[in-house]
């Protein structure tokens, strides 16, 4: 059980998503980035599936999935002006470090897909939490590149899905804070039929 409540519930006040464009050196070496993936697989997970992986990009490999990213946006969008493209020559190469997440269903399994994407998420959020917990920012993009089954493919292939880019890395300026709900707004009382 955890036992220092008050850091656990300092941790969860202070997280923040950062912008991967905004990330500068360091971000984590092999073995913490081992460590933070280790802690995002604790998570719920109906039936025991894990359906869900991840796949590091390391940074000598930037290039090479830019040029995977290029080619597909060109294919499937060969109108695209130049700012589309220099946009999709960017996206890959933020941040110090990468993991790409994927769903990957169990469709043999008798639990739901829905939810075991629902894990697959929750998967993600607890690596970006175990980024956090190691002093890094994350932050967890999708966009174009993350539906495009071509870039899919490079990671995989059909049923996974791509759930999501995730960058890490050092704020190189303060985060900012930014609205959230209301809790009024999120959370209601339940009045049952009839009442």
């Amino acid at each position: 059980m955890f036992n220092d409540r008050t850091s656990l519930l300092t941790h969860l006040a202070t997280r923040r998503s950062g912008k991967p464009r905004d990330m500068v050196a360091p971000g984590p070496g092999d073995d913490e980035l081992a460590a933070i993936v280790e802690l995002a697989s604790r998570t719920p997970d109906h039936g025991k599936l894990a359906p869900w992986r991840f796949v590091s990009v390391a940074a000598d490999q930037r290039d090479a999935l830019t040029r995977v990213i290029v080619s597909a946006y060109r294919a499937e969008r060969p109108e695209a002006g130049r700012l589309e493209i220099e946009a999709m020559e960017q996206y890959a190469r933020q941040a110090p470090s990468l993991v790409v997440a994927l769903f990957c269903p169990r469709e043999s399994a008798t639990i739901p897909a829905w939810e075991q994407e629902l894990s697959a998420g929750a998967a993600c959020m607890n690596l970006l939490h175990a980024v956090h917990a190691h002093g890094y920012v994350g932050g967890w993009l999708t966009g174009w590149p993350a539906y495009s089954e071509a870039v899919r493919d490079a990671f995989g292939a059909h049923p996974e899905k791509i759930a999501g880019f995730i960058f890490i890395g050092s704020p190189s300026r303060a985060l900012e804070e930014r609205p959230r709900p209301a809790p009024g707004s999120t959370l209601t009382r339940w009045t049952p039929p009839g009442d």
